[in-house]
């Protein structure tokens, strides 16, 4: 089979080129490697997605640790979650 795709921005084909050469190989075997290594994941996989193993995916203890790290201090003007679902539902 034969897959293709157009309209790759050169940017990122650059990096792919540059990625298959720091790996000895073509373009088109990085490529393969690339697709091998996705497909094989197991996006099914309940314990998987807990862990955040499938790519793209958090858990809460991540988000919470990088919005620490965003936000050191508490907000402590900010309104409450009760007066936004107030407003919110008083908007209706």
């Amino acid at each position: 089979m034969n897959l293709s795709i157009k309209g790759v921005p050169e940017p990122l084909a650059e990096r792919l080129r540059a990625r298959a050469e720091r790996n000895h190989r073509s373009l088109q075997g990085e490529l393969m490697q690339i697709i091998e290594h996705a497909a094989a994941e197991r996006n099914d996989d309940p314990a998987a997605l807990r862990r955040g193993v499938v790519r793209g995916t958090k858990t809460i203890e991540q988000i919470a640790a990088e919005h620490r790290v965003r936000f050191p201090q508490p907000i402590s003007n900010g309104p409450l979650a009760v007066e936004i679902v107030r407003a919110d539902r008083d908007a209706r």
